[in-house]
């Protein structure tokens, strides 16, 4: 059953084999074809058999490996590495065929290249997903043939091979290293003067040798007895929350990738920028209810706890509540914040509705509300009008591009700090605002 299971022969083979037996037949009409037939049939059979034995002879006559990471990046190009060894004696010819995940929806892969004998050859293609989870990679099947090219030898390999999508670690490296360059202007990044260096109190303790006198607190060391100073924390440890808002609005798809993952892959880059920053990161996640809760903190592992929650974050057909956020961030969130609320708004009526909670938010904390642009509607906007129903639709689309900038001057009127932004800036404007924030001391 094994041998059935890995014999493939040539479609070649049955066409030759057709056309003997076609002569065959004809030799009962045609006397004289009778014995070509049984002589071609004879040295087709001939053939099959000595290509038979040629593939057949050797047991493990041929290797091959994928070579997949540990995880992909979601939204990047990612390789898949594989290694070819053909240990026959002769030279062969390969088709590769890999069994990509179903998500990809990719059926027609192929690769096709010659080997001499014990000869190795590598080669690499790249996989884009746009949704995270677990990918499932089936059979990397190779069906090998000799010259004579009339029967494949079909050898299966590693069955099934899982990797985990996550959030676009490459993004965050990317940025990562741009955040500490010479050259931010090229990539989108604003250059903001430093205004004032500010402080934070954090905590009375006791005096020790070589803290500032200025310091001291009078009225504690009063009632101590003990000479007592204030203990202030800089400015660049402040605590930074990304607030991922996971309802229904934020499904959008925006060339193949959705809002909600566009946000998280934000997030995890911000993060990493803010760390690198040595500020203090934490994260919350909501839509009817409260999902994920991270408390703030200043460690560089932290930043694979936030990974490991962003992994797992979907988006829910819910309208968020509002409300149940801003209860949250009043009890869980106790010290001035900057807070980067990620979420969408269709409609300025919507956003009103939501107005109350996020003023109320933004009374103690810093509050920045990332908005999208529909580059759909901005595509229509610039296409030129030919007729009654083009000039129709564009104008609906002119009157849902301006309710987009109506809230956030409605935003700003509250004084909400707002980005209005294209999905694919989103990255490069969160990380701007947030230099601007530090640079101006506004938090």
């Amino acid at each position: 059953m094994k041998f059935l299971k890995s014999l493939y022969i040539h479609p070649n083979f049955f066409k030759v084999l057709a056309l003997g037996s076609a002569c065959f037949l004809l030799s009962f009409w045609i006397h004289w074809l009778y014995p070509l037939a049984w002589v071609l049939v004879l040295i087709i059979s001939l053939v099959a058999c000595i290509d038979l034995i040629l593939l057949y002879r050797f047991k493990n006559a041929f290797e091959a490996k994928r070579w997949l990471p540990k995880k992909f990046s979601n939204s990047d190009d990612n390789l898949v590495h594989i290694s070819l060894h053909n240990r026959y004696p002769i030279k062969t010819w390969l088709q590769v065929i890999d069994e990509l995940p179903a998500q990809f929806q990719k059926r027609d892969f192929e690769y096709r290249t010659a080997l001499k004998p014990n000869e190795t050859k590598d080669f690499s293609y790249t996989v884009r997903p746009v949704d995270r989870g677990e990918y499932i990679f089936g059979n990397l099947n190779v069906f090998v043939s000799t010259g004579l090219k009339i029967i494949k030898r079909k050898f299966t390999f590693q069955e099934h091979d899982t990797v985990a999508v996550y959030p676009s670690f490459v993004q965050m490296q990317k940025y990562d290293f741009l955040a500490i360059s010479n050259h931010l202007t090229e990539f989108g990044f604003k250059k903001i003067r430093r205004i004032g260096h500010t402080q934070e109190f954090e905590q009375i303790k006791e005096y020790v040798p070589g803290n500032d006198f200025r310091t001291i607190n009078w009225k504690a060391t009063a009632k101590t007895g003990q000479l007592m100073v204030n203990q202030y924390q800089d400015e660049r440890s402040q605590p930074i929350y990304s607030i991922i808002d996971t309802g229904r609005v934020m499904k959008m798809p925006f060339e193949g990738l959705k809002l909600l993952d566009y946000a998280i892959n934000a997030s995890l880059a911000f993060s990493n920028v803010a760390l690198k920053k040595h500020d203090k990161v934490g994260l919350l996640t909501f839509s009817k209810n409260i999902e994920a809760f991270l408390p703030a903190q200043d460690k560089l592992t932290h930043l694979n706890k936030i990974m490991d929650q962003l992994y797992h974050i979907d988006t829910q057909f819910q309208d968020s509540d509002f409300g149940r956020l801003y209860a949250q961030v009043k009890r869980q969130i106790s010290h001035r914040s900057m807070l980067m609320l990620y979420t969408n708004f269709e409609h300025i009526s919507a956003l009103k509705r939501q107005l109350p909670s996020l003023q109320a938010i933004a009374k103690k904390h810093l509050l920045v509300v990332i908005i999208f642009e529909n580059t759909e509607l901005e595509e229509l906007i610039s296409t030129p009008t030919q007729d009654l129903n083009s000039i129709y639709h564009k104008t609906i689309a002119e009157k849902f591009s301006l309710e987009k900038y109506t809230m956030v001057r409605e935003l700003q009127k509250h004084g909400i700090q707002t980005i209005l932004t294209k999905p694919e800036n989103l990255t490069v404007n969160a990380i701007n605002k947030y230099l601007e924030v530090k640079a101006k001391g506004l938090l």
